[in-house]
């Protein structure tokens, strides 16, 4: 039985209302298609707050940090940030500390991931905590530190974990020297920020950003073995260092496939010498074998 012109003309109908509901949002998202309704003045074409379009951290791999900067300690002494470097690589985390869960969760996933590290802090690196919040006290930072050195439980951590806060014109160079963008949400009375860390080395360069609330060990103990100039570390974790490579897009170490290739070649290349050298050694301690008959 042949379908009717009507059966006909309801499939064509419900084909277009599926492609103008497959299409619309898309025209819409690329401004073809203006809403005046509320959401028009609080989100942006891609679909975030409007706070939230500037809120991220972009890598600055390399630049150098001010070092000049001034700071208070947990203990309420001034300092400038430059004292925190010269001797080794710095983990710099910039959070704020009345934060209600982000930033605990930054600094919990850190020092878990220190806590598995044979690298202590205070002896092969050090630890940075600023605050972006121009409102807190070194008295706050003090209540963070000590919540932390219990966590962390290493003998010397005291002089390895550091806490600052500081004035607004410090906060603002030292987040735009790293590329960190936050913003204030006044209803909430709350930071709307990313999350993630940084590797700085000696010097005050950044070398490395991973992003999240859970690093990788071992992606933290390889960054900090390149961090220091490879001036720390085992042979093994130079034997790492070239089989994985940093992605900055990922922030994070990943296999290098021709150099376990060439790894490969290696091992194989020493192994038939050493078996050569093994034969002939053996052949000089028996003598030659005959295996010729008597005429």
């Amino acid at each position: 039985m042949r379908p009717t012109v009507g059966a006909n003309a309801m499939k064509a109908s419900l084909l277009l209302l599926l492609l103008a509901f497959i299409v619309s949002p898309v025209v819409r998202a690329q401004g073809g298609w203006e809403s005046n309704g509320p959401a028009a003045a609080t989100e942006p074409s891609n679909g975030k707050p409007a706070m939230l379009r500037d809120v991220g951290i972009e890598q600055r791999l390399n630049e150098q940090l001010p070092l000049d900067l001034p700071f208070r300690d947990e203990s309420g002494r001034e300092v400038k940030l430059g004292e925190y470097f010269g001797k080794r690589p710095v983990v710099l985390a910039l959070v704020y500390y009345s934060c209600p869960m982000l930033c605990n969760q930054v600094l919990e996933g850190l020092a878990g991931a220190l806590t598995t590290l044979k690298f202590d802090a205070g002896k092969e690196f050090d630890v940075v905590a600023v605050s972006f919040d121009a409102r807190e006290k070194p008295a706050l930072a003090e209540q963070k530190k000590e919540t932390f050195m219990k966590w962390y439980k290493r003998p010397g951590a005291d002089a390895g974990w550091h806490f600052l806060v500081g004035d607004q014109p410090s906060i603002d160079s030292l987040t735009r020297a790293v590329g960190f963008r936050y913003a204030f949400d006044a209803a909430r009375n709350q930071f709307a920020h990313a999350s993630g860390i940084m590797l700085v080395t000696p010097e005050g360069k950044l070398a490395r950003y991973f992003y999240g609330v859970e690093y990788a060990p071992q992606d933290i103990q390889l960054g900090l073995v390149e961090a220091s100039e490879n001036k720390i570390g085992s042979r093994v974790d130079q034997l790492l260092l070239y089989c994985y490579h940093y992605d900055p897009t990922t922030g994070r170490y990943a296999p290098v496939v021709i150099n376990f290739i060439r790894l490969g070649g290696i091992i194989t290349v020493v192994a038939l010498l050493a078996l050569i050298l093994l034969l002939k050694r053996r052949v000089v301690q028996t003598g030659p074998v005959d295996i010729g008959g008597t005429a």
